[in-house]
């Protein structure tokens, strides 16, 4: 009997992802789609990136931190979705060690927190542009601009190194089936045989403090670029502030809007089919959406977008 409970305790090393289970004749659709997904949201992104960089008319701060954007998008891309293709290719049964599940999630954890960090330093360009415009080139050059990409991802791997800590001390004794398409903390943490009531306090507060605060001083940004905009003689005037702010305040809503849901309410067994939907908003539509959000309600980037289709046309 002894013997039999040791048996029991012995620490696994591999995981089963259980996202897709049971798809039937959906699955090879589902997969279709989103492999279309996977490699339009990389085309759309690099798109992004190579108008930036080859266009000097986009050398500006907004178009700096919308291609750290883009290069994010395609970092969150590369981690979630190989994974989530062969998840449902071989019909929800992935097997993932321990290490790389751990690492998958500590890589996504990275990523949430720099892209909060991100959305907030493009409040930030935004709020300086238009309520405070005679010093914009003072308040945002490119030194203040590498300065808060530098701090967002020195905060980012602060977090994602306790986060890290935290994992390595959890065992896992079985079972070892993670109901969700990737590696994430929360059905992670329910299969340890070890105490998780320190890394849920700690995720609890991290996530106050790397999604909510961000996500509040956002608000209060939008709040004064809202009450200056109305303050605007110009019809014309309050109609370009508008439109520079409306592709961002789309991104903004979407993104922490389900980030809150997912990590901020209670995690019940009610809502886990619920919150694994919602992950598929912030870690695969969003990346899809954005480049079209910002290209299509952005007329510099279309034009750049015109005049690179034109040149690559006219060399051949």
């Amino acid at each position: 009997m002894a013997e039999r409970k040791e048996e029991n305790q012995t620490e696994i090393t591999e995981f089963h992802l259980m996202g897709f289970v049971g798809l039937g004749d959906l699955q090879i659709p589902l997969f279709c789609l989103f492999l279309v997904i996977y490699i339009a949201t990389m085309v759309g992104n690099i798109l992004i990136i190579l108008l930036v960089v080859t266009n000097p008319h986009l050398h500006t701060p907004m178009y700096f931190f919308l291609s750290n954007l883009s290069c994010l998008e395609v970092c969150y891309s590369c981690n979630i979705l190989p994974i989530m293709l062969a998840n449902v290719l071989y019909g929800g049964q992935t097997t993932v060690s321990v290490t790389g599940c751990i690492m998958q999630h500590c890589l996504f954890c990275l990523l949430v927190i720099f892209e909060c960090c991100l959305l907030l330093a493009m409040s930030y360009d935004r709020y300086v542009a238009i309520c405070k415009p005679l010093h914009y080139t003072t308040l945002m050059n490119d030194k203040v601009c590498i300065q808060l990409i530098i701090g967002s991802w020195i905060h980012s791997l602060f977090v994602m190194s306790i986060v890290l800590y935290l994992m390595c001390q959890l065992k896992f004794c079985g079972p070892n089936e993670i109901h969700h398409f990737f590696c994430e903390l929360n059905p992670i943490s329910k299969l340890a045989c070890s105490d998780i009531h320190l890394i849920e306090l700690v995720t609890i507060s991290l996530s106050a403090l790397s999604i909510l605060f961000p996500f509040f001083l956002i608000l209060v940004s939008y709040i004064f670029i809202i009450s200056t905009i109305m303050r605007m003689s110009s019809v014309s005037g309050r109609k370009k502030a508008f439109s520079t702010c409306s592709s961002h305040l789309i991104v903004v809503s979407i993104y922490f809007s389900t980030l809150i849901i997912v990590y901020m309410l209670p995690k019940t067994d009610g809502l886990r089919e619920i919150n694994k939907v919602l992950c598929l908003f912030y870690t695969i539509v969003t990346p899809l959406f954005n480049p079209l959000i910002y290209s299509l309600r952005n007329r510099e980037v279309t034009e750049a977008l015109k005049k690179l289709i034109a040149t690559l046309f006219l060399q051949k």
